[in-house]
Parts: C-alpha cells; structure tokens; sequence
C-alpha cells in the first residue's frame, strides 16, 4: 500500500501521526473515531482529557445498566398489581321474543331496533281461526249446560218413578195380606195368594232399580244431587276450561315485550311464526355490565371487588370504572358444545380462559347509557329552531363527555384493566 492510499484514509482534519509518512488502516480509523467523539463532546480539535474520558466510561458503563434494572425492576414489580385483557366484551340480557300460538304475522306495530316498554304490543298474529275456536268453545260450555239441565230433569223424573214404584209396593202387599186371609178361609185359591206375592215382589224390585237409577244419576252425572251447582260438576268445569284455554290462545296472537329493552329482527307481515320459535330478539334495558376473559395464570390474585378500569373502542378516550363482580366456576372450553377430551389422543396444553363479570359504576364520570341498545341522541339548535353554528338546520351533536352519555351496545369490544392490589416483592422491597 503506498503513501497515497495511507493519506487518502486519514481524517481530513488531522494530519498523520508520524509526521507525513504512511499510517495503517487502523491508526486512521481510531483517529477519525476520536475526532467524531471529540466533535460529539463539542470539543472541536482539542484533544479529550483523560478524566472526562474515564467518567464517560464510567457512565455508560456502570450507571446507565444500573439505570436500565432499576427501571426493569420498578416495571417488574408494579407489573404485578394490574391484569389487562383485550378479549373483553360489553354484554346484556338478551331475551328471545316467541310467540306462544302459531300463525302467520298480520301486523307488525314497531320499527327495527326500536326501543319498547314492557307490555308493548310489538306484532300480531292472525286471530281468526282463533275466534274460531273460542266460538266453538262457547258453544259447548252451552252444550255442556244443556246436558247438565237435562240430567238434573232426568233425575227429578227418576225421584217421581220411584215415588211411584213404592205406591205400588205398599199395595200389593196390601193386597197379598188380604189374598192371605182369603186363602186362610178357602174363599179364593192358592193361585191368587201366589199372584199377589209376584206382585209385591215385582213392585220391590222395581223400586230398587228406580232408586239405583237415581243414586246413578246423582252421584255420576250432577255431582251428589240438585243442590250441587252446575259451575262444579265435571262436564262444566271442563267446557269452561276450554272456553278459558281458546281466549287466552286470542289473546296471545299479540305479541308483547316481557322486559323494556330494544327489540330487534322483527318478522315480516305475512311471515308465518310457529308457538315456541323464536320471532325476534330483545336487548334488556337492564345496565349492561362487561365480560372478560383472562388467561388463566392472570386471575391468581382476581377476586370480586376489586376495582377495575374500563376502555370502549367504539369510544376512546372514554374510561368506565367497575368492579369484580364473579368468576365463573368453569373455564370456557367446559361451556363449549363440544368439550375437549384430554384424556384421549395427543394432548397439547393450551391456556384456557376463564369468564370475568364485571360490574359498571352507577356514577361513572363520563356517564354510561341507562339503555343497553339506544344512544342517547341530543340535538342542539340555536335560536328560532336552528343550529347552533347558525347554519339553519339542526346539527347532531358528537359524543362528549357532560353533553351527551355513550351508550353501550350489546358486544363492542372492549380493554379491562383490574387491580388486583397485589404487590410484588424483590428482596424485601415492594412498589
């Protein structure tokens, strides 16, 4: 290598080292690193003293580490205070809306995602072969009333032919006593004492059939006898109960809200709905409350109470408070429809999560939505009916906290923050 490539390595701004002749590859680069050092510490050309070089060293050396595990020790031991989870959702009581009779819908009287009060008629299904039925009910719980009438006449009937049946047994024994005294005397013969007694016994048990027949009557058909109410006897109670049955199918072809909440997938006119299937879905009033999921190793020092900070990504910059409301008893997988079998096949351990329920604060500054599925929408408008801004027409106003609430929906998504209060340790120290 000759002078002239030795030259061209150097630094421009100092010059060789032994005066003009050819340095190494190495003695230039450790002078251009000592003039960029010297350049750094604002030093210009001048060269950097010995002690300040040695409290640089000592700096990067021994405190900046001594810095970075001071800071990895702080975060380590206030890390375990907190748990955080993004598998977090907002959740509501979700109730089926089912008709109880089967139909097809006629009328539906509420818009989509509309919000109801409980006992809100929402649609209609078709009543009449219902007012049908609840004719054809009327007409044998009448039916039934006849009968029953008829029975009762019957038996007065019953009660008179017995009334007869023992006139006519208290005459032939009359009879046969005088046929005895006759025949005693031999003025009549022994066949006419033998008729009569075929009449007394004729008389006698026709008067027991006649008080059977009545007994029956009685006892089968009203109830014990004439003094028992027609509204007791069976045939009664049972044509009422189908009377009652057919109006009460009537009156469920109007569907109604059980709870206050907001209703959804409403069915269509025309659609036909069957008893039990459910015909809509609707969103409980009720405050919603928020469902995390945590890994299992997080929820060591979890316990209900403890406070917790909530973010809504539909809303950032807007924090929820709550608190530990439960934990489930059983990790998620166990609530699957088909749970894993670790005891047959390859096993590979995954972390499962367990359910959180976590309660909202009732005075939560930035104001949560008392419905579930409905924003709470506030329109500001200036004098004379328009806007604010004076544009003339009415301006929604964007969510803000003290101007409008920020209603929670029914699974957005959400962050969880619980503080569970624990400290950790690190030789005898905690933060």
């Amino acid at each position: 290598m000759n002078d002239q490539t030795t030259h061209s390595l150097r630094p421009p701004s100092e010059p060789a080292a032994d005066g003009g002749r050819g340095g190494t590859i190495e003695e230039g680069l450790a002078a251009r690193e000592r003039a960029q050092l010297r350049a750094a510490l604002g030093g210009g050309d001048e060269p950097v003293p010995p002690a300040r070089r040695r409290a640089l060293r000592w700096m990067l050396l021994v405190v900046v580490p001594l810095l970075v595990a001071l800071v990895g020790a702080l975060m380590w031991l206030h890390g375990g205070r907190f748990v955080e989870t993004d598998n977090a959702f907002v959740q509501a009581d979700k109730v089926p809306v089912s008709a109880e009779v089967s139909g097809a819908v006629t009328e539906v009287l509420v818009p989509e995602n509309a919000p109801v009060e409980a006992g809100q008629l929402l649609f209609r299904v078709d009543p009449v072969p219902f007012r049908v039925a609840v004719a054809r009910a009327e007409a044998g719980l009448g039916q039934a009333r006849t009968d029953l009438q008829a029975l009762r006449a019957s038996y007065r009937q019953s009660r008179a032919q017995i009334t007869l049946a023992q006139t006519r047994l208290e005459f032939a024994r009359r009879e046969q006593a005088r046929q005895a005294d006759l025949a005693a005397h031999h003025f009549v013969s022994a066949s006419h004492l033998d008729d009569a007694r075929r009449d007394v016994d004729l008389a006698s048990q026709e008067l027991q059939a006649q008080e059977e027949d009545a007994r029956r009557i009685a006892a089968a058909a009203l109830g014990g006898g004439l003094d028992v109410p027609l509204e007791s006897h069976p045939s009664w109670r049972a044509a009422s109960a189908q009377l009652e049955q057919a109006r009460l199918d009537l009156a469920r072809t109007e569907v109604r809200a059980s709870i206050e909440g907001t209703v959804s997938h409403l069915p269509k006119p025309g659609q036909y709905v069957r008893a039990g299937a459910t015909a809509a879905a609707l969103v409980a009033d009720r405050r919603p409350w928020v469902e995390a999921n945590f890994p299992e190793k997080d929820l060591t020092w979890v316990r209900p109470g403890q406070p917790v900070e909530i973010r809504i990504d539909t809303w950032p910059g807007q924090v929820w408070t709550g608190v530990v409301d439960s934990l489930s008893p059983a990790t998620g997988s166990e609530f699957s429809i088909l749970p894993a079998q670790n005891a047959s096949g390859n096993w590979v351990k995954v972390a499962q999560r367990v359910a959180v329920r976590i309660h909202l604060v009732e005075d939560t500054p930035e104001g949560v939505a008392t419905r579930a599925g409905e924003p709470d929408a506030r329109t500001e408008k200036g004098p004379a009916g328009g806007s604010g801004d004076g544009s003339g027409g009415a301006s929604t106003a964007e969510p803000s906290a003290g101007s409008t609430t920020f209603p929670l929906r029914a699974g957005l998504s959400a962050i969880v923050r619980i503080d569970t209060g624990h400290r950790r340790r690190l030789l005898g120290l905690s933060f």
